[in-house]
């Protein structure tokens, strides 16, 4: 769970764990990088509007990286024109769900990439 606000981090990581899903938080992309590199994880939840290096940049740094290439990354953001989506898709997410999102969209969302339904 990537976000550099720890209101949005602490609902996402709320709303996983009462799924069962373990969460790993970074309030920023070189924090999640840093994650990544000392802990497996199965998928990515980012923010595109962070300080430093914002959720696009975040996106292609894992999509570069052979350990990380196939994790699947879902953008949840309050950028809601279609060229933000656009900017996503070209990054290398796998879904882009806008801000606030609804619970079981994010969870569905997950389980959909995880292929646990």
């Amino acid at each position: 769970m990537v976000d550099d606000s720890a209101v949005v981090r602490a609902l996402h990581t709320y709303i996983l764990k009462s799924e069962g899903f373990e969460t790993f938080e970074a309030d920023s992309g070189f924090a999640a990088l840093e994650v990544l590199n000392n802990h497996p994880c199965d998928l990515a939840i980012v923010d595109v509007n962070m300080p430093r290096m914002d959720g696009f940049t975040l996106t292609r740094k894992i999509r570069s990286n052979p350990a990380t290439r196939e994790m699947p990354i879902i953008i949840v953001s309050s950028q809601q024109e279609p060229v933000d989506r656009s900017k996503g898709l070209e990054a290398g997410v796998n879904t882009y769900l806008m801000k606030p999102t609804e619970p079981d969209n994010l969870i569905d969302g997950i389980r959909t990439l995880l292929k646990m339904e």
